[in-house]
């Protein structure tokens, strides 16, 4: 008998301690987007990605002038001469395609050094609200199927940031660093 009330009595507390553990959610994504840190990052990312398609666009222009350069002096240079020119034009069709791999790699580590200190405040502003509201569990919305409105925790974060309601949400930057002529 005395089993029996021990395990009613823990099966009652088991359920008692669930039932306190208060779950919310929020859309990550959106709370980022709306950051003004996220805007200042973006308009970097933008004025990077330019720079580096313009840097591609003039090894582009080099390449073409030296392409069509070699092809209307061809007919006068001896045959060591063309080869060295083939090897020129090679090596410099190479650089271009180099180009184009490290430039996005340039760009993705330049993007993820902006967006890491944001995504940082962002999950710590977070952690805070789920502290003080009696959060246990925050979930990403974009995992959860089933979700009622009352545990979206978006407005309160927001507020912690003291962002306002009117702040529009900033489109994500363009995932490859170069964009090709």
């Amino acid at each position: 008998m005395k089993k029996l009330l021990f395990a009613a009595v823990m099966a009652l507390s088991i359920f008692t301690a669930g039932a306190q553990s208060k779950m919310g959610y929020i859309n990550t994504d959106e709370l980022i987007s709306t950051m003004p840190e996220a805007a200042k990052a973006q308009t970097e990312l933008q004025e990077f990605q330019a720079g580096l398609g313009q840097q591609y666009q003039d090894l582009s222009a080099e390449l073409n002038a030296k392409d069509s350069a070699f092809v209307k002096d061809s007919v006068k240079l001896s045959a060591s001469m063309k080869e060295i020119k083939r090897k020129e034009l090679i090596e410099l069709y190479q650089r271009v395609q180099n180009y184009q791999q490290t430039s996005q790699e340039e760009y993705q580590a330049k993007a993820n050094a902006k967006i890491a200190p944001i995504r940082e405040k962002a999950l710590n502003a977070i952690s805070a609200v789920a502290k003080e509201n009696g959060y246990a569990y925050i979930f990403n919305e974009d995992n959860l199927l089933v979700k009622p409105s009352g545990d979206n925790i978006l407005q309160l974060v927001k507020n912690k940031l003291g962002i306002k309601d009117s702040a529009k949400p900033v489109s994500k930057p363009a995932a490859s660093g170069v964009k090709k002529p």
